[in-house]
């Protein structure tokens, strides 16, 4: 049941109910003295005062309330509107009083306790909040994690754990209540009990995969890798098709050299449906890295590449395109930056190394039609016309070389460098139309930049 439909059934039950029983009015029929003029004025003041809250008119709700209160002052969802209205107004002394009389004059509306218990914590005023939630905990058990959470704030941890526990122990677990939990281990370094407590999980339950993943990550955490590789085998011995295990397991067998089976379970990651996509990533990056120093093991990092699926991967394929360009393989670095530019086309890194891999591979027909794109998306970057230029003078079109050149010197600011680098393709353009006379100019400005750079 919604509030609003809550309210209105409590004002017809508490004012107009006992009315109706008692003097038997009749609405249909106007009435004959006074007592019908005041029930419609309530009910118009409070209608209104609703009215009134819903287009956010705090003030002249809280009025119309008070209305409500000189003719009748016992309904408490007068009082429960009052403080809402009082707490958006930021009267918050007005506030507490209000909702507790509200409470007071309807102990067991459990509505009402719960926007008293709201405001004390926005307050917070976690004594009066904890006495709150404790009388709101005899209707619903779920605010006993709200309890648990107060005395995290309140510094009373153990009383905090006991609760933890015991919604543990009737509900199981749940990843809010272990988000605090471990919370509680952090602030007070209490690793062995976090620990203790995920050993004691295992023994409950030997085959939920989850106690033993999180074991593993904290004994990782506290630098016992034994323990944690051996949990690892423990989890894999249990549950042989486990694939998330072999997130650790492939670290554990690459630190104890045994390489092959760590390459197996790098494939089982890569091949994984279960397993997130930023997880494989860091797998096979670190792999990258591992190939680095051990290059006979390029072609497993070939398989693992063409496993993964590459609509998850732009970063680990910006990372295989740099690994293969530090080895000089300029056309598999760049397949991978093509690859990495499709996921992520507004990286313009990755842009600028595909734009200048097609020139070092000769490949100038694909680097006009890419720089031309890039140069529309973006107007001030100048080495887009850079590449425009040296592609075009391959290409030995000359005036277009030209046309794109001095549009791209405009947005040169403070780069000498690439600013010579203009001057000589400007150069070779002119020597193209034969016009030696501004081709050598242009070398000239080119060589002097050199000098002025080298000084």
């Amino acid at each position: 049941m919604t509030k609003s439909i809550y309210i209105l059934l409590l004002v017809f039950g508490m004012v107009l109910a006992p009315k109706i029983s008692h003097a038997q009015v009749d609405f249909n029929k106007k009435p004959d003295d006074d007592l019908g003029d005041v029930e419609d004025t309530f009910q118009e003041l409070f209608f209104e005062a609703l009215k009134q809250k819903g287009i956010e008119n705090y003030q002249r709700s809280a009025d119309a309330l008070l209305q409500c209160i000189e003719i009748d002052k016992s309904p408490a969802v007068l009082y429960f509107e009052l403080g809402k209205n009082y707490t958006k107004l930021k009267n918050f002394g007005a506030a507490e009083d209000a909702l507790k009389e509200a409470v007071s004059k309807d102990p067991e509306n459990e509505w009402y306790l719960d926007e008293l218990y709201g405001y004390y914590v926005s307050q917070n005023d976690l004594n009066k909040a904890l006495k709150t939630v404790k009388q709101l905990v005899k209707y619903h058990p779920d605010y006993k994690e709200d309890l648990a959470s107060l005395y995290v704030k309140m510094e009373k941890f153990d009383d905090a754990l006991g609760i933890l526990d015991e919604l543990d122990n009737s509900q199981g677990v749940s990843v809010s209540r272990d988000m605090l939990r471990n919370r509680i281990y952090t602030i007070t370094g209490r690793s062995k009990d976090r620990i203790k407590n995920l050993e004691s999980r295992i023994d409950d339950n030997p085959k939920k995969e989850s106690n033993y993943l999180a074991l593993i990550y904290r004994y990782s955490e506290n630098n016992d890798s034994e323990k944690a590789f051996k949990t690892a085998k423990e989890l894999l011995k249990i549950n042989p098709k486990s694939e998330l295990v072999h997130l650790a397991l492939y670290k554990f067998y690459l630190d104890k050299n045994n390489t092959p089976e760590a390459i197996k379970s790098m494939k089982v990651v890569v091949k994984s449906n279960t397993i997130k996509p930023n997880a494989k990533l860091k797998v096979l990056s670190d792999f990258v890295n591992f190939v680095k120093k051990h290059p006979e093991y390029e072609k497993d990092l070939v398989d693992a590449t063409t496993l993964l699926d590459n609509k998850t991967n732009a970063k680990t394929l910006n990372d295989l395109a740099r690994y293969h360009l530090n080895k000089n393989d300029k056309a598999t670095a760049l397949h991978y930056f093509q690859k990495a530019l499709k996921l992520n086309s507004d990286n313009f890194e990755t842009l600028k190394n595909v734009l200048l891999l097609h020139v070092d591979l000769q490949q100038y027909n694909d680097a006009v039609d890419k720089s031309n794109k890039a140069i529309n998306k973006y107007p001030a970057q100048p080495l887009c016309y850079l590449i425009n230029g040296v592609a075009l003078n391959k290409l030995e079109q000359p005036k277009k070389a030209l046309e794109a050149l001095e549009s791209g010197l405009d947005w040169i600011v403070d780069d000498i460098k690439m600013e010579a680098d203009f001057y000589r393709q400007l150069g070779k353009a002119y020597e193209l139309l034969n016009n030696t006379t501004k081709a050598q100019s242009f070398i000239e400005k080119a060589n002097a930049l050199q000098t002025k750079k080298i000084d």
